[in-house]
């Protein structure tokens, strides 16, 4: 009589988290038998670094996404947790990967499209560097620092640079949806407010923002997003796909202005109206909600140029279909 044959394993770090869940999901189904490295509840705990690599030596697949969520408010407490919670995960995930007898063939890490330059006339892709200055991108740098540094021969890494993912459930999701239901979905308008220093640089190389704090888009900051369901295929795309490797733009390939994301959320909803908010009433409003304008004020253009050039087709490449999709469940 044959043995069983064995389940390939996945491994995911911060696997307790909105997008965690949907691939610890899509993975099971999959075949794979999925463990879960975490704070509790988890397979293995951070601060156990033998628990770590008993789970990594011999797996198939690792997924790091861990991370202080940044719908906060930027105090001094909160800046240094959501640096020091990407940074210490990711290292103690690649302290296993280097230990391991039988490394993972592929480790996919969280990252972000926030350290790409402000723009809003000029997209973005991997070819670009990150340029931009300040928090969010000094926190970009270092985390997929950590990813990347030293030798993983037998693994290849993968850094998800990833954008507003769209989801029913997501947070900022949920957020826009109630404003667009309480006539409060109207575009938001950049301008001047008080300078603060909550946006200053971090870490060993901590960069100041050498442009104003502001801009005068007029609702056309860009916003790239990608459907949950695109970010679960693609991370399912790039698992197969063993030629690609480095950074990869998790985006759809069609961002829309600050406008065109309102005008479709109340479309979706059936809101008559959407009353508009400058900053100087939009900042008020994100202090009591504890957390940062910058979230829907900053302007990303991002391509997802390597997912296309190997070949991956979106489900919901347009806004309208994915927040219909999303809207109508």
């Amino acid at each position: 009589m044959s043995a069983a044959p064995r389940l390939r394993r996945a491994v995911i770090g911060g696997g307790s988290g909105y997008l965690g869940t949907a691939l610890r999901d899509a993975l099971r189904i999959d075949g794979f038998d999925v463990r879960t490295i975490g704070r509790s509840g988890a397979d293995a705990r951070w601060d156990d670094p033998a628990g770590i690599l008993r789970l990594v030596d011999g797996a198939d697949l690792l997924i790091g996404l861990a991370g202080r969520r940044i719908d906060c408010r930027y105090t001094d407490r909160n800046r240094e947790e959501i640096l020091r919670s990407r940074v210490r995960t990711t290292a103690a995930l690649h302290r296993a990967v280097t230990a391991a007898a039988t490394p993972p063939a592929v480790w996919m890490n969280g990252s972000s499209a926030t350290a790409y330059r402000y723009s809003l006339d000029t997209p973005r892709t991997e070819a670009d560097p990150l340029e931009e200055k300040g928090f969010s991108p000094d926190v970009t740098r270092e985390w997929e620092a950590a990813l990347f540094t030293g030798e993983t021969p037998g693994t290849r890494r993968i850094a998800l640079r990833t954008s507003l993912v769209l989801g029913r459930g997501a947070p900022v999701m949920e957020m826009l949806l109630r404003l667009a239901r309480l006539g409060l979905g109207g575009p938001q308008y950049d301008g001047w407010w008080f300078p603060h220093r909550r946006y200053r640089g971090i870490g060993a190389h901590p960069t100041d923002p050498d442009r104003p704090d502001y801009e005068h888009s007029r609702g056309r900051q860009r916003l790239s997003w990608m459907h949950e369901q695109d970010f679960v295929q693609a991370v399912r795309f790039l698992r197969d796909h063993d030629e690609v490797a480095g950074p990869v733009n998790m985006a759809s390939p069609h961002a829309v202005t600050n406008i065109d994301l309102m005008r479709t959320l109340r479309r979706a909803v059936h809101a008559p109206f959407g009353l508009p908010a400058p900053r100087f009433v939009l900042e008020p409003g994100m202090a009591v909600l504890r957390t940062e304008s910058e979230l829907i004020l900053k302007s990303r253009w991002v391509l997802p140029q390597v997912l296309e050039d190997a070949g991956y087709l979106f489900r919901f490449p347009e806004l309208d279909g994915a927040v219909r999709a999303i809207v109508g469940r």
